[in-house]
């Protein structure tokens, strides 16, 4: 009978899981419901009429049982749609105020924050949590996504950071925003309302993050934009309200996928050793995932496939906890060791002995591998620890000798624009002044500090070159000369990074030629004796004492020199 093919359809979309997606389909159904009770009511009330004129008795048919039984299954379908609607509805009115607080402190950024790097931390910020709220009430959706997107807008084109945007940078945006047109256009075509929601969603996400494009452009790419955008909405809310799904095929499909996992897990008996059950597992988990995305079927034939499937996951994870449980104590073993070499690296992680520490936490990460693995559950998690004190030790070294390099290359161009003044100064009239402007030249030089290992004696060659310029076009005489010069020497010297090596070898030359000299004295006293008193000898001893006397000049003048010679 008519009437009860329709209670029969009703209990049907009443079974569904997604009970709002068929709404319509269950009012129509009611209508028609309605329409034929009342069609039948009617036909019975002139069969009735026409029996009394011919004084006959006929047999009428009582329609409230079946009305009864009709709105007994739609009234429990009405209060079950209007808790998930009311559930929904609350939902995406929190959602809408979340939205509405997000948009209330990207405004309040805007008017306020001159600051431009605390300005995109807060808006970087503000849009991640953006992205991960769900949706909100239909007839909200334009208006909020407008102004989201409107303020957007103003935040790019208001801050300053847009002063430094090349030209370059304005050109590619607009290419960007051009090309997400161009792909919304192309989603009209697609046939996956799922794939569509999701594609759509990425291309406003990817729309807002991409900035501002070049002026004369952006109203003619806007217009275009929400063009598409609107365009695709309703496509989407067109498919949701007349959807249908294909729920005897989805039963086939998990059917088969139980199938698969019956095998599986019967062959999941042999396993014996922890490799095996993990990738058992991950193929029990893959199988999980495939399940997943099948989809429903109808509700009686769903609930007992998936009892049949869970029972056969349940069997895999009893027979896997049953063989884990043999190795737990195992694992507790290497979970305590790793433990003791986290401490040990968390008290290393804060030290500055770069070289020493890195050496031990090296030691440290070589024991943590031969240590062993301490379970699915515990070993990711200790792992994470001990990188994380590791990590945080040598991101600090990191940091000192970026820090230290930048120093050295900081002073490398103190240096390079002291050697440019040496090399651009003018000597003055007066000797002393300029020997004196030399001497500061070497003394900048050095408290300029160190340069790049690999820089720094080309940039020491440099220096002693151009000051050696200078110093050999002053002209002075006799033992002040000497002594200005050889003091400029060391100066020089003392901006070598060898200047250790250099003063020690200048120290020891010095004493090699007093040595020598105090040798040719001895010499000379000897011949002394030698000499006759005559003529001729008296001239060769006086010759010779005068040698004696230079030499003796010369020893104290080096003397001298030394006492100039710092000790480091």
């Amino acid at each position: 009978m008519e009437e009860n093919k329709l209670i029969e359809e009703l209990k049907g979309l009443s079974q569904q899981e997604d009970i709002l997606s068929v709404s319509r389909e269950v009012n129509e159904l009611k209508t028609r419901f309605d329409d034929y009770i009342l069609d039948e009511e009617r036909k019975q009330q002139i069969a009735s009429i026409e029996a009394q004129e011919k004084e006959v008795e006929i047999e009428l048919i009582d329609f409230k049982p079946l009305k009864d039984e009709f709105y007994e299954i739609y009234n429990a379908f009405r209060e079950k749609r209007k808790q998930l609607k009311a559930q929904k509805d609350a939902e995406e009115t929190e959602h809408l105020k979340q939205k509405k607080a997000l948009i209330a402190k990207l405004q309040e950024i805007i008017l306020h924050e001159e600051n431009i790097g605390s300005a995109f931390n807060a808006y970087k910020e503000i849009h991640e949590k953006w992205k991960t709220i769900g949706d909100i009430p239909r007839e909200k959706r334009d208006e909020i996504q407008k102004e989201y997107s409107r303020l957007l807008e103003q935040f790019f084109y208001n801050i300053k950071i847009y002063k430094e945007l090349k030209d370059h940078d304005l050109k590619r945006n607009t290419q960007l925003k051009t090309e997400i047109v161009q792909q919304l256009e192309d989603l009209k075509n697609l046939s996956s309302i799922k794939e569509l929601e999701s594609a759509l969603k990425s291309l406003q996400n990817e729309w807002d993050e991409i900035g501002p494009v070049i002026n004369e452009e952006w109203e003619s790419l806007k217009n275009k934009y929400w063009e598409n955008v609107r365009s695709l909405y309703e496509k989407i809310h067109q498919f949701y309200d007349e959807r249908r799904n294909t729920l005897q095929e989805n039963i086939s499909k998990k059917k088969e996928l139980i199938s698969q996992t019956a095998q599986h897990v019967a062959e999941s008996v042999a396993l014996s050793t922890v490799k095996e059950w993990e990738n058992a597992t991950s193929t029990l988990l893959h199988l999980q995932e495939t399940w997943k995305s099948i989809g429903f079927g109808p509700k009686k034939e769903n609930e007992e496939v998936w009892q049949e499937f869970r029972a056969l996951c349940d069997r895999f994870f009893e027979a896997k906890k049953a063989y884990f449980a043999t190795v737990h104590e195992q694992y507790s073993d290497i979970a305590e060791a790793k433990k003791q070499l986290i401490q040990k690296a968390n008290e290393l992680k804060d030290s500055t002995d770069w070289k020493e520490t890195a050496n031990q936490l090296i030691q440290l990460q070589k024991q943590w591998k031969k240590t062993g693995h301490a379970g699915q559950k515990l070993e990711q998690k200790l792992w994470n620890e001990f990188r994380s004190a590791c990590d945080s030790f040598f991101n600090a070294r990191q940091k000192y000798f970026e820090d230290q390099d930048k120093e050295l290359e900081s002073n490398l161009k103190v240096k390079e624009n002291i050697i440019e003044e040496i090399n651009g100064y003018q000597p003055k009239e007066n000797v002393k002044e300029t020997l004196m402007d030399l001497k500061k030249f070497a003394s900048r030089f050095n408290d300029a500090g160190k340069v790049p290992m690999k820089e720094k004696n080309a940039i020491y060659d440099r220096f002693k070159s151009a000051l050696d310029k200078h110093y050999a076009k002053i002209k002075l005489e006799g033992s002040e000369k000497d002594k200005i010069m050889f003091e400029a020497k060391l100066e020089t010297m003392q901006s070598s990074p060898d200047s250790v090596r250099l003063m020690s070898r200048e120290r020891a030359e010095i004493k090699q030629q007093i040595d020598k000299l105090n040798a040719e004295i001895i010499q000379f006293e000897n011949n002394l004796g030698f000499f006759a008193r005559s003529k001729g000898a008296d001239a060769l001893r006086k010759e010779v004492e005068t040698k004696i006397e230079a030499n003796k000049n010369r020893i104290q003048a080096l003397r001298n020199r030394l006492k100039l010679i710092p000790y480091e």
